[in-house]
């Protein structure tokens, strides 16, 4: 099996590393504009094969699109990565115009590929991804959910002392600090929910602790985060290249799903190898609806920035 991924920075390397040291791909293929550096980043991680033990072959190419040819799933990472004090939504001007070049080349070389994309604003550069390309909704994921549900589940642990990996959470709505949703309802560690372990006060901390999980880091880092997103984009690849079957929240086209339509927002998703299999319901209460409701009209708003560069 056969991955793409355009845009070797630190995600897309980062991503590039876990799916060959876990072995989930036959080859991958990093892409980048600048000069040399895919083929760098390849080449460090090609050297760490011996030592770590894969033999999933990874190529760099500046900008040779043939060399992605008949790639299960394309990755796109690239774009502009977001600064201290930007917002998601002041990335659409320079992002879109990345994303949909991105999109329409990668086709024309494998066009029965599952896109996952990353670029911010995530939620909206899925939808522009969807609309440029005419694809099946099915073939376009983005990747956010898994990424915010992985936050949420680290600030629970460390509210719980309990070990991350007992704790299963869910982040739905846009992927952004104040359109994402933690749903502490459903959280719970082992199968106890969560909600009956910790105080309601301590669950709101951890809800907006996961919120701006993202600035907190850019602030800190001083640019986007990039191991644990690289890692997410990863499991979700994963799922789609051996058909896992796993549900992810991810950013899909909705279709009167949670009465929404014509939108791409987080949603829980059964992921498999033809991408979005089926969109599951969580039955959310009124207070989640109505958060759900606001999260899908600021996502809209993000939309509204696409219109000339849809035409």
């Amino acid at each position: 099996m056969k991955v793409t991924i355009v845009g070797a920075g630190n995600v897309g390397a980062t991503c590039a590393d876990a799916i060959a040291y876990q072995g989930m791909a036959s080859e991958v293929v990093l892409l980048d504009i600048k000069e040399g550096f895919a083929e760098g980043k390849a080449l460090d991680i090609m050297q760490t094969a011996t030592t770590l033990g894969f033999n999933t072959k990874i190529t760099g190419t500046t900008s040779d699109y043939a060399k992605t040819a008949n790639s299960d799933v394309v990755v796109i990472t690239s774009g502009v990565p977001r600064k201290p004090g930007m917002t998601r939504e002041e990335l659409i001007s320079i992002n879109a115009g990345i994303v949909k070049s991105v999109a329409d080349q990668v086709l024309n070389h494998s066009p029965d590929t599952v896109i996952v994309v990353v670029s911010n604003p995530m939620d909206t550069m899925t939808y522009l991804t969807l609309k440029a390309t005419g694809l099946p909704k099915n073939k376009v994921i983005g990747m956010g959910g898994a990424l915010d549900s992985s936050r949420f589940r680290t600030y629970l642990s460390l509210a719980l002392d309990k070990p991350a990996n007992d704790i299963h959470g869910m982040v739905i709505g846009g992927h952004g600090d104040t359109t994402m949703i933690p749903l502490t309802r459903l959280a719970t560690y082992n199968g106890i929910p969560i909600s009956t372990i910790l105080s309601s006060e301590k669950l709101e901390e951890v809800a907006a602790a996961t919120m701006v999980g993202g600035a907190t880091l850019t602030k800190l880092l001083g640019t986007s985060a990039w191991y644990a997103p690289g890692a997410s984009v990863a499991y979700l690849v994963n799922s789609i290249l051996h058909d896992q079957k796993r549900i992810i929240p991810c950013s899909v086209m909705l279709d009167g799903d949670y009465g929404q339509s014509d939108i791409c927002i987080g949603v829980p998703t059964i992921i498999g190898k033809n991408g979005c299999i089926k969109i599951m319901d969580l039955n959310l209460n009124d207070k989640e609806s109505v958060s759900f409701e606001k999260s899908a009209a600021a996502v809209r708003s993000m939309n509204e920035a696409l219109s000339e560069i849809l035409k």
